[in-house]
């Protein structure tokens, strides 16, 4: 797993209004672009500098694909920036429906039975 691609994908998506809109309608089309566009640039803003070995595993792609975001914690992914995204993504719907703080309240009933354990390291 390369956790550092997979935050830096969050980071990116979350930060950018034009992309975070683009990975709620179509998550596969949005990630392909991303890592043709932009997952290949050294740090965030850099366009001459690439590299060529950072890649999803099926695994974090599949996780990604599906906003999967216990099993994104699960594999080490940044817990504020899994949070922050899919705050993002889903608070406004999740308001309108349960009321406010209602998707935080989903997330942190799914990650449960992370009560009194150590987080998964975040560590790269």
């Amino acid at each position: 797993m390369s956790r550092y691609y997979v935050n830096k994908f969050l980071f990116q998506v979350d930060g950018d209004p034009e992309l975070l809109a683009a990975y709620k309608a179509d998550p596969a089309a949005l990630m392909d672009r991303w890592e043709r566009d932009y997952g290949t640039r050294l740090g965030t803003n850099h366009t001459i500098e690439r590299t060529t070995w950072l890649s999803f595993t099926d695994q974090e792609r599949q996780a990604l694909l599906e906003h999967d975001y216990v099993t994104l914690f699960e594999l080490g992914v940044h817990f504020f920036l899994c949070l922050t995204i899919f705050i993002a993504i889903y608070d406004d719907e999740y308001r309108e429906r349960s009321g406010p703080l209602s998707f935080q309240r989903e997330y942190a009933a799914k990650l449960s039975h992370w009560a009194g354990k150590d987080y998964p390291t975040v560590a790269l």
